[in-house]
Formats: C-alpha cells, structure tokens, sequence
C-alpha cells in the first residue's frame, strides 16, 4: 500500500523545514515515548516532533485506517459514507483514509486540542473538505453528527474511555471506527469498547463474526497488520533497510445498519506447508485451529487464497 501522492509530498514538504539530525532526535524520542506509552501518548509537542511524528507514524496509521475503512465497507455493502467525524485526528490521517476509500466524502470534521497539530494538518489536508476544531475529548458536549465517527489511536490512552465512546456513538448515523495499536494492551482496549458498543445495540461489522463474548483467551490478542511501502524519507529517520513497514493493529468497526459478518476470521498468518495449510480462526463458537489438505480441492482452493486479516468462508 502506498500513501496518496498528494500526502506524500506534503510529508516531505514539512520535513524540509527541520534540519536533518534535529529530525532524527525528534524520531528518536518519539519511539521511545510510543513503545513506552502508546501510538499517540505524545503530549504536546514541538514543530520538529510534529513533522518527524508525521513522517514516521501517519504512513503506518494511514494503512491500517486504510484497511478497516475497506472493511466496513465490505461488510455494511449497503453503507453511503458522505460525512466524518475524527476525535482526536492529530495530523488528519484519517481524512486521507477515508477519502481514498469515498472520494465523494462532502464533509470532514477533525478535533484535535493541540493547535499545532491542527495548523499541522490544515496544511497536510489542503485539498480535502476538512474543518477543524480545536478542543480537548474529555469535554462532555454532545459531539457533531457524521455519518462515521473514528477513534483512531485515542482510547486507549484514556483512563475511562467510557464516555467518550458512548458520545462518540451517539454522533454516529452509520458506523463508529475504533483502532488500537495491535498489542495486549490496544486489544484490551477494543475488547472493552465492543463490549460496551454491544450493550449499547450496536451491531458489529468487523472483525468479530459474532457479538457474542470474546473468545480469545491471555496470552493471545487480536491484531492485524498492514503493509505500507516507505518512502525515501521514512527509510532514513527510521534507519530501516527493508522498503516497507508492518503496522499491527487492533480494531473494531460498530454498524446501525444491518451488517454482513464474515463467517470467521483468521486471526494468525497461514501455516503452509506442501499438501496442508493450518488456519487459526475465530468463529462463531470459539477460536480454533482448521487443517485443510490438499485433496479437499475446492476448499484448499480457497484456503491458499487466505490471509491474516481475511474471511474465510467455512
């Protein structure tokens, strides 16, 4: 997956301003404060931070928020996204999802209480219809209404996300989005959100083929991951050889509108192996591990079309 051109070079605009080894702090300290954190537990930061930030971070957020936007439309086929909201959109890297996803979007509306994240993201958001409000989420005013709400890389920085994800379902006529870094602690988060949406009448779109309880068991947590090719820019800050990055995520997608849930959900990478592939699912049931051989024709067939993060249909 690629980031949208237009994003792209508006990244490496930003990253022009700042000299080349004040970035590399900047990229330093940042990692160090996510990976003891969270994705965005990065207080108030200054100019060089904010560009480094969305150098390095916004491509891996782009593509995960870029898959479960492809999801929920996959699974709520029926679904007319003409407006969003984004509680906490930071650069607006959601805008840029969600426009690749329905280019006819009309209205964008992104709240953010760092101001300089919001001037940030009025310049990386140029040509899309975005509007901006600058406020804190621990505010209890009812939140403006969207067709889909996201909380994207946000509650599970909060103490008692509680209230915040049931104003943000209230704004939400369609859908509500939440995603979570894919570790133990962004599933806990999830977890706990659907329960809560549940409770709430929400019917859930995705991962889960089932709102019944959460099967997955400590040690193990749901997560996904998605590809995002990295530019020139993004190789050098993170000193990485490899041309892409995998971000691992955790998610969940809430519907008011009647959904198409996959049948189960494979929730780990295929095992391969000549004549046998093992997929880990989580099904309606429970999660359970499926063998499917070779001379099963149609359903190795479908089963070597497989992938983590994908339906399977048996």
């Amino acid at each position: 997956m690629h980031l949208p051109i237009e994003l792209a070079r508006a990244i490496e605009e930003e990253a022009s301003r700042h000299d080349r080894a004040a970035l590399l702090r900047a990229v330093a300290k940042i990692s160090g404060r996510y990976h003891a954190e969270g994705a965005r537990s990065t207080g108030r930061l200054s100019d060089v931070e904010r560009a480094a930030y969305v150098a390095v971070r916004a491509p891996a957020i782009y593509g995960a928020l870029r898959e479960v936007f492809a999801e929920l439309q996959a699974r709520i086929p029926d679904a007319q996204v003409g407006t969003l909201l984004d509680l906490g959109a930071g650069p607006g890297t959601a805008a840029w999802a969600a426009a690749s996803v329905w280019p006819a979007l009309s209205e964008i509306t992104c709240i953010e209480r760092d101001r300089g994240l919001i001037e940030l993201g009025r310049r990386l958001t140029r040509m899309a219809p975005a509007r901006w409000i600058e406020a804190d989420l621990d505010d209890t005013s009812p939140l403006p209404r969207a067709d889909l709400v996201v909380l994207s890389y946000v509650a599970g920085e909060l103490d008692a996300p509680g209230p915040l994800i049931d104003r943000a379902w209230a704004a939400a006529a369609l859908a509500l989005v939440i995603v979570e870094p894919g570790t133990p602690r962004g599933f806990s988060a999830i977890r706990a959100a659907r329960a809560q949406l549940i409770r709430s009448g929400a019917a859930i779109a995705a991962p889960c083929p089932h709102a019944g309880e959460c099967p997955m068991n400590t040690p193990d947590w749901c997560h996904f991951a998605a590809r995002i090719e990295r530019s020139k820019l993004h190789r050098q800050l993170k000193s990485g050889e490899l041309g892409h990055e995998d971000e691992k995520f955790s998610y969940v997608i809430a519907s008011r509108a009647p959904v198409c849930a996959a049948v189960s959900r494979v929730v780990r990478h295929p095992w391969i192996t000549p004549g046998l592939i093992r997929l880990e699912l989580c099904t309606v049931a429970n999660v359970k591990s499926r063998t499917v051989r070779k001379r099963e024709k149609e359903l190795f067939r479908l089963a070597r079309k497989a992938h983590w993060g994908g339906e399977f249909p048996v």
